[in-house]
């Protein structure tokens, strides 16, 4: 690390510690020294200096230092997106590949009942940079609604409804048949606030029966991961996806042979999950 500061939480997010927000809630809560000094919102810091989290060293690395590897998780639904869950449910995060000295960082969230595509990542900045507002990620879902879905409605969602926490809308809304009074959508929204595309269709007076993510900007769900599977995305992928975040393409390190070797067994431990069929009429990629 060269002898210009850094802010501490960009550099703890680098590190593969979580996104900027969660470093910024980690400092605040008293978690994070420097030089054995409990450390403050705003602090620098440079390359001499010793870090902590919970009274663990933090290795300090450069912008080239730090690695950026991606994996694709195709999430079921009945799993939460947490890291520990009070009552024993299962959680998105024990599914995935071991990692020595860093952790994976969650690129957005679904909720329970919402299966499909999820992002994790080792760099921090990365995520926060695709999971912020001002980048204007397109996540796209293929939504099952249940109801008599008319043009009006369509309208109405995309031009925009105020929701209880502010305006919403779809950027696209395309149909692809059903049965009965349940139809096919895929819709393309640029948020990723809470429940947001089952507050859309509620807001019609609709009801969504089953919701999966397909796409996150650049990276489409594809058979590479079956439900309950994860995936590495490609050094092409990787880079596709720092562009779209405004970063830098940064070289993902080769495996060593240990690490190839726990990532092998990691994905023979995982177990078969039922997963969701696709929607009639769903575009190929």
């Amino acid at each position: 690390m060269n002898t210009t500061s850094e802010k501490l939480q960009k550099v703890l997010a680098r590190a593969g510690f979580g996104s900027r927000r969660e470093m910024e809630t980690a400092i605040s809560a008293g978690r994070v020294k420097v030089n054995g000094q409990v450390a403050s919102l705003g602090d620098r810091v440079e390359s001499r200096d010793r870090v902590s989290l919970d009274d663990r060293p933090v290795t300090l690395k450069t912008a080239a230092e730090g690695t950026r590897r991606v994996i694709m998780y195709n999430k079921p639904e009945g799993e939460l997106c947490t890291r520990k869950d009070p009552e024993g449910r299962r959680t998105v995060f024990e599914r995935l590949p071991r990692l020595k000295g860093e952790r994976w960082v969650a690129v957005g969230r679904l909720d329970i009942n919402t299966s499909g595509l999820l992002l994790f990542t080792t760099d921090g900045e990365l995520a926060n940079r695709l999971m912020h507002p001002s980048t204007e990620v397109e996540r796209e879902y293929a939504v099952r609604v249940m109801g008599d879905v008319t043009q009006a409605h369509i309208k109405a969602m995309v031009e925009g409804v105020m929701l209880d926490d502010g305006p919403a809308h779809f950027t696209d809304v395309q149909e692809f048949g059903g049965e009965g009074i349940n139809t096919w959508f895929h819709v393309v929204i640029m948020e990723g606030r809470n429940r947001e595309v089952r507050r859309l269709w509620e807001s019609q007076g609709l009801t969504v029966s089953r919701l999966k993510r397909v796409r996150y900007g650049n990276i489409f769900l594809d058979k590479r991961a079956k439900a309950g599977e994860w995936t590495e995305l490609t050094q092409a992928e990787v880079d596709d996806l720092s562009t779209v975040a405004g970063l830098e393409s940064r070289k993902v390190p080769e495996l060593t042979p240990d690490e190839k070797n726990r990532w092998s067994r990691d994905k023979r431990k995982r177990r078969p999950v039922q997963g969701m069929r696709k929607p009639t009429g769903q575009r190929k990629r």
